[in-house]
C-alpha cells in the first residue's frame, strides 16, 4: 500500500512499525450535533483504506475518538436546558447511525475525551516539567517555540506564522502562537487539576487518546479532514515531540473537503447538507458511491446530478450482479474463488495512494465480463461464478452492500418456467410469471 503521506508531501510505502499490523487513528467528531457530510467523507474514506488493507491480509487497529468536552457542546446542553453528557451521548448514537448507514465498521475503540481525564492531566505536567508549557492564572499553555520543528507538518515557516497571527487580546501568553493545554473556567463540566478548576483544551486531547489507547507513542497511521492539518494535527505533532521525542505518526493522511454545488460547505452559506437526510433520501449505497467515486485527496463536489449518476451506476452494477447470481443458483454452481488476475487490478487500484475511481474502473471492468459471459453459448458456468465472486468482494471492500438472492425450488421453477413461456412466445403467462418474479425480486 503506497500512501500519500501529508508530512513528507510524498506518495511512499506504508511500512508498518510491527509486521502485518496496522495502527491508525481518525480524529473524530465534537459531539454537539447531527453529523453533516463532510464528517461522513472521512468515515467512507478510512473505512475503505481499513477494508482495502484487511483484504490484503493485514490486521489493523483502528481507532477513532469522540470530543465530548467543547464549549459548543456546554451551550448547547444550557439551551437545551440538559447536561452535556445528555448532549453527547445523543450525537455520538446520531454519529454511530450513520456510520453504520453508510456501510462503515465501527471503530475498535471510540475513546472519550471525558474518560480520559487523569491521563490528559498528567500529560500536561510532563509538558511543563519538561519546559514546554506553562502556567498562568490557572490557565496552561504549550510553548510553540519550544518545538524548533514547529510548522513542518503544515509546511510553513514560524517566521511567516508569526507575521500571520492575529492580534491575540490573551496578553498571557508568551507568544501569540502558543496554544492552551488547560483551560480555567467556571461554565460548563469542570475538572480539578494542579493548576485550576477547568478542562482540557482541543489539541492535547487526541495525542493523549492515541498514546493511551496504544499505549505506544508512535502509530503508523494519524488521518483526519485536510482542515485539521493545521492548527489541530500540527500541534499534536508538537506535543508529542516535546513529550516522547516522537512526531506521533510515520504517516499523515487527509481527506479533501467537500463543496456543495461548487460552493465551500458552511453554515454562514446556509448550504449544509446533513449526513441522515442524504442516506433516508437516496440511501448509503448512493452517497458512499458518490464519494469513493473521487480520490480522496480531491474535493467533493455533492450535487443532484453527482447523485443521480452514482444511483445509475450502481443500478447497472445491481443488474449485472442479480441475473448473474440468479442463473448460477438455476445452474447449481459449485462456489468458486475470485478471479485472480482481476481482484490483482483492484489491488493495485487501491494501493495507488487508495485510488477508488481506478478500482471502480475495474468493477466496471467486471461487470462488463459477466454481462459477456451471461450472453455466451454455451455458458461457461466456472468464468461467470469467478467474475460474480470477484465483484462480490470488491463491492465489500468498497462498502456497497447489495441485496442478497436465495432462490427456492419453488423460485427456480418459476424461472424456468417464464424462460419458457418467453421461449414459446405465451406472453400472457410470461408476463404472469415475471411480475411474481419482480415481486420476489429475482427480475
Amino acid at each position: 500500500m503506497n500512501l500519500y503521506n501529508s508530512y513528507t508531501q510524498t506518495i511512499e510505502p506504508l511500512k508498518p512499525i510491527e509486521p502485518g499490523k496496522v495502527s491508525m487513528y481518525v480524529c473524530g467528531p465534537t459531539v454537539y450535533n447531527e453529523p453533516h457530510v463532510g464528517n461522513a467523507r472521512p468515515i467512507v474514506v478510512f473505512d475503505t483504506l481499513k477494508k482495502a488493507l484487511q483484504l490484503q491480509g493485514m490486521e489493523v487497529m483502528f481507532v477513532s475518538n469522540y470530543t465530548d468536552v467543547d464549549d459548543k457542546i456546554i451551550k448547547t446542553a444550557i439551551e437545551q436546558n440538559v447536561s452535556e453528557k445528555e448532549i453527547t451521548d445523543r450525537y455520538i448514537e446520531a454519529y454511530n447511525r450513520v456510520r453504520r448507514d453508510l456501510h462503515a465498521d465501527l471503530p475498535d475503540v471510540a475513546p472519550r475525551v471525558t474518560e480520559t481525564m487523569d491521563e490528559i492531566i498528567s500529560f500536561i505536567q510532563k509538558l511543563i516539567d519538561r519546559g514546554a508549557a506553562y502556567q498562568v492564572d490557572g490557565d496552561v499553555y504549550f510553548r510553540v517555540m519550544s518545538d524548533h520543528t514547529y510548522g513542518e507538518l503544515s509546511h510553513q515557516k514560524m517566521e511567516d506564522l508569526m507575521v500571520g497571527a492575529r492580534i491575540d487580546e490573551n496578553t498571557k501568553k508568551e507568544n501569540p502562537l502558543d496554544f492552551t493545554l488547560w483551560k480555567k473556567t467556571d461554565q460548563g463540566i469542570q475538572w480539578d487539576s494542579p493548576w485550576s478548576k477547568g478542562r482540557p483544551g482541543w489539541h492535547t486531547e487526541c495525542v493523549v487518546m492515541i498514546q493511551d489507547v496504544f499505549q505506544k507513542s508512535l502509530i503508523d497511521i494519524h488521518g483526519g479532514g485536510l482542515d485539521l492539518k493545521f492548527p489541530h494535527h500540527e500541534n499534536e505533532m508538537a506535543q508529542c515531540r516535546m513529550c516522547s521525542s516522537t512526531p506521533l505518526a510515520n504517516m499523515w493522511v487527509h481527506n479533501g473537503m467537500i463543496n456543495i454545488q461548487n460552493e465551500k460547505m458552511s453554515k454562514s452559506l446556509g448550504n449544509v447538507w446533513w449526513a441522515k437526510d442524504l442516506i433516508r433520501d437516496h440511501g448509503g449505497n448512493v452517497i458512499r458511491w458518490m464519494m469513493i467515486s473521487v480520490h480522496y485527496r480531491a474535493p467533493l463536489n455533492l450535487s443532484a446530478e453527482a447523485i443521480e449518476t452514482s444511483k445509475k451506476e450502481l443500478q447497472k452494477i445491481q443488474t449485472a450482479y442479480k441475473q448473474a447470481i440468479v442463473k448460477l443458483q438455476l445452474e447449481n454452481a459449485p462456489k468458486v474463488e475470485a478471479d485472480p488476475q482481476m481482484m490483482q487490478e483492484f489491488i493495485d487500484a487501491l494501493n495507488d495512494d487508495l485510488n477508488t475511481p481506478n478500482a471502480i474502473s475495474v468493477v466496471y471492468e467486471v461487470v462488463k465480463t459477466i454481462n459477456q459471459t451471461l450472453r455466451s453459448r454455451p455458458m461457461p458456468t466456472e468464468k461467470l461464478a469467478s467474475s460474480t465472486k470477484a465483484l462480490e468482494t470488491m463491492l465489500s471492500v468498497l462498502g456497497i452492500e447489495l441485496d442478497a438472492i436465495l432462490l427456492s425450488e419453488e423460485d427456480k421453477k418459476m424461472y424456468r418456467d417464464w424462460r419458457k413461456a418467453v421461449k414459446e412466445k405465451e406472453f400472457a403467462v410470461a408476463d404472469s410469471y415475471r411480475s411474481k418474479l419482480q415481486e420476489k425480486g429475482i427480475l
